[in-house]
C-alpha cells in the first residue's frame, strides 16, 4: 500500500509541473466533425415583389426550358436561379410561366415564340435558355413570370437588367427585380432567387 500511495504521489507531482497543454495532450481525442454550413438566406426573408402583369400574357403555353428555334435571333439569355419559401426552403414542382419580347420588342401573340412554362427540380432549381428581349416605348428591358408553388397563390411579376439606361424612367422597374447578370463569350448569365410566402 507504502508503495502505491508513493507512486500516486509522484504521479501527481508530476502532472502538476506539467503546463496546461500537456495536461491537452493527454485528453482523448475525437474526431473531428465538420459542420454542414448556414444557409445564406438574409436575402430571402421577404417576399419577391409582385408586379403587373401586361397585357400580353397567354395561358396553355408549351412545357419547355429552351426558347431558342431556328427563326429566334438575338443575345443568348441564361435565366436561373431557386424557387424558395420565406423559411428558406426550397419549392420543388414550383411552376415558372415566362412570356418577354423578342429582340425587336414585339411579343407573338398568335403563337409561343419566346413563351414556355417549366416547373423547379427538388431543390428547387430552374434554368430558362432564351435571348435578351428589345426594347419597346414606355419600358425598360424585362422578363414576365408567373410563380407558383404547388397548390398555392400565384406570384405575377417581371425582372429586370441592371445598368439598363430607361430603368430610371419606367415607373413600374423596382430595383429588388434586378436579376444578377453576368458575362460569357457568347452570351449573358442571369440569376435570380423568387421566394413564396411560406
Amino acid at each position: 500500500m507504502a508503495l502505491f500511495n508513493t507512486s500516486r504521489r509522484k504521479f501527481l507531482a508530476l502532472i502538476a509541473t506539467l503546463p496546461l497543454f500537456g495536461l491537452w495532450a493527454l485528453y482523448p481525442k475525437k474526431q473531428a466533425v465538420t459542420l454542414i454550413p448556414t444557409p445564406a438566406c438574409d436575402d430571402h426573408d421577404e417576399p419577391t415583389p409582385s408586379q403587373t402583369e401586361g397585357p400580353y400574357f397567354k395561358p396553355e403555353s408549351p412545357e419547355r426550358r429552351s426558347f431558342m428555334t431556328g427563326s429566334i435571333t438575338g443575345t443568348k439569355l441564361i435565366v436561373s436561379g431557386q424557387v424558395l419559401n420565406t423559411n428558406c426552403q426550397p419549392v420543388a414542382k414550383a411552376l415558372l410561366d415566362w412570356w418577354h419580347a423578342d429582340d425587336a420588342g414585339n411579343y407573338d401573340n398568335t403563337g409561343f415564340k419566346l413563351r414556355g412554362h417549366q416547373y423547379t427540380d427538388q431543390k428547387g432549381n430552374f434554368y430558362l435558355e432564351t435571348i435578351v428581349p428589345g426594347l419597346y416605348p414606355g419600358r425598360t428591358r424585362h422578363l414576365h413570370v408567373k410563380v407558383q408553388a404547388p397548390g398555392q397563390q400565384v406570384l405575377t411579376t417581371q425582372l429586370y437588367f441592371p445598368n439598363e439606361a430607361k430603368n430610371t424612367q419606367d415607373g413600374i422597374f423596382n430595383q429588388a427585380l434586378t436579376m444578377h447578370i453576368k458575362s460569357a463569350p457568347d452570351k449573358l448569365k442571369a440569376h435570380f432567387d423568387f421566394v413564396l410566402v411560406a
